[in-house]
């Protein structure tokens, strides 16, 4: 009998997050009830988001010991209790760490077979709308203007400063390591793009940002946020996506002076989640994102690890900045 290989959260993270903190293991296939279909995983997605999903604050309901490692998925429907979808069609969904899931038909979105299955897990999906409604909606991102971008390497970060490039801003890149700094600039077309590992950061930053920041969007959080916050122009914005670099910390810390400088500058700095996007802002945020992709101007990178047993491995090394593109785990 064919059986279902799923990853379990073994106990939570205090500090670093490691292989040891998951566990593979074997059980039955799930059924399915009426509204129901089985999914049999494809790909996964491997997000930033997911390591917070393992904090006892998070915006969805916090992941415990025992429990099936969540994340976004496309899979192929192999069986199913609902009219909405037939066997064979390919969705993507909120799914587990598994080979095999049971999803509710009302929160699977059905992929075109014309399109591209993976570029909905990502560039049409959550990534695409963080990046398009935190420049365009958020962060009201002008033409003329200097945008930075932290982590611009990642699935975010890389769709977020190109965006930003084809509403003609100059974009500066923040990645971590001169190769990867290399890649942002490119195969991305990022004006300029500096290492957060330099020494000199915040003088290296200064340099590319010869007239200051307009906007900055943030998927970091911590000393990268202080450093940016000083040489932000009068009335600029600060667009809250991520503070990755806060997820391991045992004490997190935020900048300093960060009330002082947001008074004399007249800074807006504003969170936000993609999941709040209403229908229409879903639709244009997916129409704009296609017609970028279809006229070249967004360039889509994929970061592909191979077998569900390397998932762990894979989401320890997006957090650790190791990817290029969009890194998700190959399953079937």
């Amino acid at each position: 009998m064919q059986r279902n290989r799923q990853i379990v959260v073994t106990q939570l993270p205090n500090g670093n997050l490691t292989e040891n903190h998951f566990k593979m293991q074997e059980g039955d296939i799930p059924g399915i009830r009426p509204g129901q279909v089985l999914i049999r995983t494809r790909l996964i997605s491997t997000d930033a988001v997911n390591r917070i999903w393992l904090r006892p604050l998070t915006y969805r309901i916090s992941v415990n010991v025992g429990d099936v490692m969540p994340a976004m998925a496309l899979g192929e429907v192999v069986e199913t209790q609902d009219d909405a979808l037939d066997v064979g069609d390919l969705v993507v969904a909120e799914s587990l760490w598994a080979d095999y899931a049971a999803i509710n038909v009302k929160q699977a979105i059905k992929i075109a077979p014309s399109d591209v299955a993976s570029h909905h897990l990502w560039v049409y999906g959550l990534a695409g709308r963080t990046a398009h409604q935190g420049m365009l909606r958020v962060g009201n991102v002008q033409a003329g203007e200097t945008v930075v971008v932290s982590a611009a390497g990642g699935s975010v970060g890389l769709l977020a400063g190109q965006i930003a490039r084809e509403q003609g801003c100059y974009v500066v890149g923040i990645a971590g390591g001169a190769d990867k700094c290399a890649w942002v600039t490119e195969t991305l077309g990022f004006d300029a793009c500096v290492d957060r590992h330099d020494a000199h950061f915040l003088q290296a930053l200064k340099d590319a940002c010869p007239d200051g920041i307009d906007m900055y969007f943030d998927n970091v959080g911590g000393q990268v946020l202080e450093d940016v916050v000083r040489l932000m122009n009068v009335n600029g914005r600060i667009v809250c996506c991520g503070a990755v670099s806060q997820f391991d910390e045992l004490v997190e810390y935020g900048p300093a002076n960060i009330p002082a400088l947001i008074i004399v500058k007249r800074l807006r700095m504003e969170g936000f989640i993609a999941r709040d996007c209403t229908a229409h802002e879903i639709e244009q945020a997916v129409g704009d994102m296609k017609q970028w992709v279809g006229e070249g101007k967004i360039n889509v990178i994929e970061d592909i690890v191979e077998g569900l047993a390397n998932a762990p491995s894979a989401l320890i090394g997006l957090l650790a900045g190791e990817n290029k593109g969009k890194r998700m785990v190959r399953v079937s």
